[in-house]
């Protein structure tokens, strides 16, 4: 799913080209549609719904009954333990079926899924992006990976070790709050590019562009 147009894209590389225009460091701005497809979370809401359709007809089974027979059965069936056993199994089946029929609708699955659980996959997936695309690949490994999940609404930074010695997480914190303040309006490009300019601010004091430094990594915005 493409989030941006050619102009935000352009928008983007700007702000990367203007921010890197002062230190070594290397910004690469990434945006994903999702982190996960959260089926483990799925799996589990049906699963609970199940075992809970079961256990409240094992507990009161009498109105489950009362309206089989008013519906299909009639004239007050006898239930044998077979067939109370197969009921059991089948409400619970149905259950679980049902669950994981409206799981399938993306926006009930993010919403329904933990907010610990979306950050934690949010930042194992932007740092498994950042040791595929920016980590150990700059000459001073002066990379650093920001990272968008849109339907999470969650945002990572990921910096190489050097700078992460320098530089402490809770420095990234006004990068953060303005990217995110422009996208909570809309203004995705707008947003990363904010991000992007903050982070390049950082690095400049840290990491000045020397003589000779060279762009190693490409000035564009990564849409997954």
């Amino acid at each position: 799913m493409a989030y941006l147009s050619e102009e935000k894209h352009k928008l983007v590389s700007g702000a990367v080209s203007q921010a890197e225009s002062t230190t070594s460091g290397e910004i690469v701005p990434v945006i994903a549609d999702a982190s996960d497809s959260y089926t483990d979370v799925a799996l589990t809401w049906a699963a609970a719904v199940a075992f809970t359709a079961m256990s409240l007809f094992a507990a009161f089974p009498q109105p489950f009954l009362d309206f089989w027979d008013g519906a299909f059965a009639g004239w007050g069936h006898e239930w044998s333990t077979g067939e109370l056993a197969s009921m059991t199994i089948a409400l619970g089946l149905i259950a679980f079926v049902s669950t994981w029929a409206l799981f399938l609708i993306p926006a009930l699955r993010f919403a329904l899924t933990p907010a610990p659980l979306k950050a934690q996959r949010v930042r194992r997936r932007a740092v498994r992006h950042f040791k595929v695309g920016a980590e150990g690949r700059t000459h001073g490994r002066t990379g650093v990976l920001l990272y968008l999940s849109m339907r999470e609404h969650r945002a990572e930074i990921v910096a190489d070790e050097p700078i992460a010695v320098k530089v402490q997480a809770e420095v990234w914190g006004e990068a953060m709050a303005d990217m995110l303040a422009e996208i909570r309006k809309g203004c995705i490009a707008e947003g990363i590019a904010a991000g992007v300019r903050d982070v390049g601010v950082v690095l400049s004091e840290h990491f000045p562009r020397g003589s000779e430094d060279k762009n190693e990594l490409p000035d564009r915005l990564i849409e997954l």
